[in-house]
């Protein structure tokens, strides 16, 4: 007993002392970067190399590429992805600015309800409005004579269905830009006589230049880059993202893939780059002083404000409606009864309602590891003092993500995990693979909600507790995660629609075990079984909807409690702990 007391202290006295709040600071911001450089860096890189490597590993320079333009028939796709993209960003952008105006500067009536409309197309997957085009202007479609014996199959199908799919991301950032306005500026130029369209040219536009700017380099990015509208209404017009596919799925050339899959990537990162550097010279449009514009009554100018807004949500509510509709139809067009056959998935698709539960096990892994990644990541980089050298190349890393289109992250993904040299080759063909791809390919846009919900944090709060020796990751979950909790919510919920409607990557990297709801649409909507994918897609709709509802009330109830908590603590009820005072 002696001796085992004996070695006990000894083993006691040379323990290695508790690794420090620096240390581990360091460590974990480190791990972090180091995930992500596995994640986005590594794989991007792999699809440089083999860009310039032949069939056999030989390194070739230039040469694929110079076998790709000398190609006219494949050189054709990247001026067809060029107007394309300029195509459907002109319409988009123009839509959405008017329906912002719309929202921001007018009194028209029913703004909740329009507001929600026009951002309907984020809860569906790219596919649905190209599906729905099809029953509207398709082959069988009920409108097809409205086109005067043009096909909708082809370019002006795409931009139809793009134009759809684009509108909510080109609204949230105009809307923002829209609701920055100071009041002073209008009234200054009321009193000088200057007529509203002048104000117009001379105010507005110019207040928001930086977000129409914003808005055009995110639509165009998305228009080049996406897959799933291209796939199922482009007919014979060919785009980059359309080539990478074939290149890759059908002629199995993944070195020609790759290929393309730079070429993907230039528009994606210019855009980026203008982007960022839009972003840097953008000025505050509100000062201290300034008055916030609220939007005087007109009824001549509210009308016409409704009566545009109602033609874009008319829009949107047909093209959700036809699929809503054509996955109850038994057989278009010569049977509209309705029935439920087109949900019996296996009936269509081996996988039948399996690949729906993969979706949802797949998103609900990525919304709670991303949201963890996520918020966690940029609390490293944001609070706390020291570490300024890793902290920055966290951020760095953080935002190229959304240089990285999804296709080009999942072929890279291929190159990278799928080597026989990689010790992490074991997650390819897994369900594991699909969950980091989709982590990596949304996670900027949850790391700069993070950072802007905690930069509305008072950095004294962390002094303090540091001061006091508290733990850091005490801090962290007695204090900073209740305070942002509507804001975790938030990133969880970007995560899972997101995973939910996702087809860019994830198309390369499937296996038959771990095929998902948007690979589904592809597949069936391939064999002809297209009310099939109106189902399947309209499953994904309805789930995204239904979880975006349930975080519109976790996070009303969460602000309802907090402001029940400050009143009560307000009238001395409770104190800073929510214990009543003692006495009371």
């Amino acid at each position: 007993m002696r001796d085992v007391m004996l070695e006990r202290a000894v083993v006691t006295r040379h323990r290695a002392p508790p690794i420090s709040e620096p240390a581990l600071r360091l460590m974990l911001t480190l791990v972090l970067f180091a995930a992500l450089v596995v994640l986005v860096l590594l794989p991007v890189g792999a699809i440089l190399s083999k860009s310039l490597e032949d069939q056999n590993g030989a390194f070739v320079g230039l040469g694929n590429f110079s076998a790709y333009l000398g190609n006219p028939s494949l050189t054709r796709s990247i001026g067809n992805s060029l107007l394309l993209g300029a195509l459907t960003t002109t319409i988009t952008v123009s839509l959405a600015f008017l329906y912002a105006y719309a929202l921001s500067r007018s009194c028209m009536p029913l703004k909740p309800l329009f507001r929600g409309i026009g951002l309907l197309p984020v809860l569906s997957p790219s596919l649905l409005p190209a599906i729905a085009l099809t029953y509207l202007f398709g082959n069988q479609g009920f409108l097809r004579d409205l086109l005067g014996g043009a096909s909708i199959y082809g370019l002006s199908g795409i931009v139809v269905a793009q134009v759809f799919y684009c509108f909510p991301h080109a609204l949230l950032i105009l809307t923002t830009a829209l609701a920055l306005s100071d009041a002073r500026l209008y009234e200054a130029a009321e009193m000088l006589g200057a007529s509203r369209g002048r104000m117009f040219r001379t105010i507005t536009l110019p207040g928001a230049r930086f977000g129409l700017i914003s808005a055009v380099f995110v639509v165009f990015t998305i228009a080049v880059t996406d897959f799933g509208v291209a796939k199922v209404i482009g007919g014979q017009f060919n785009v980059l993202s359309i080539d990478i596919y074939k290149q890759v799925i059908g002629q199995q050339n993944f070195r020609m893939g790759a290929v393309v899959g730079v070429l993907l990537l230039l528009p994606a990162v210019l855009s980026f780059g203008v982007d960022l550097y839009v972003r840097r010279r953008q000025k505050s449009m509100l000062s201290v002083r300034a008055v916030v514009l609220v939007p005087e009554q007109r009824r001549g100018f509210d009308l016409a404000m409704l009566a545009a807004a109602g033609l874009v949500a008319l829009f949107i509510l047909v093209l959700v409606g036809t699929a809503l509709f054509a996955s109850f139809v038994k057989f278009w067009p010569y049977d509209l009864s309705l029935s439920l056959g087109n949900y019996d998935f296996a009936a269509y698709d081996a996988a039948g309602w399996s690949s729906y539960g993969n979706s949802l096990t797949m998103a609900a892994w990525t919304a709670l590891i991303g949201t963890v990644f996520a918020f966690g990541g940029a609390y490293l980089v944001e609070k706390g003092p020291g570490l300024a050298l890793p902290r920055a190349l966290y951020r760095a890393l953080a935002v190229l993500p959304l240089a990285v289109p999804g296709l080009v992250l999942g072929l890279g993904y291929i190159f990278f995990f799928n080597s026989p040299s990689n010790p992490l080759n074991g997650v390819y063909g897994g369900l594991s693979i699909l969950v980091m791809s989709t982590i990596a390919h949304y996670y900027t846009v949850p790391h700069l909600m993070a950072v802007t919900a905690l930069k509305q944090i008072d950095d004294e709060i962390e002094e303090a507790a540091a001061a006091l020796g508290v733990p850091f990751w005490q801090t962290f979950s007695r204090v900073t995660l209740p305070i942002c909790a509507p804001t975790v919510i938030d990133i969880a919920t970007y995560f899972f629609l997101n995973a939910m409607t996702t087809i860019g990557a994830v198309v390369f990297l499937y296996a038959p075990a771990t095929k998902l709801a948007s690979v589904a649409v592809v597949e069936m909507d391939d064999t002809g079984d297209t009310a099939a994918a109106a189902a399947m897609a309209v499953m994904i709709l309805l789930t995204a909807a239904a979880v975006k509802l349930l975080q519109m009330l976790l996070t009303s109830v969460i602000l309802r409690r907090t402001q029940v908590w400050r009143l009560r603590r307000d009238d001395g009820l409770i104190d800073d702990a929510g214990r009543a005072p003692s006495g009371a």
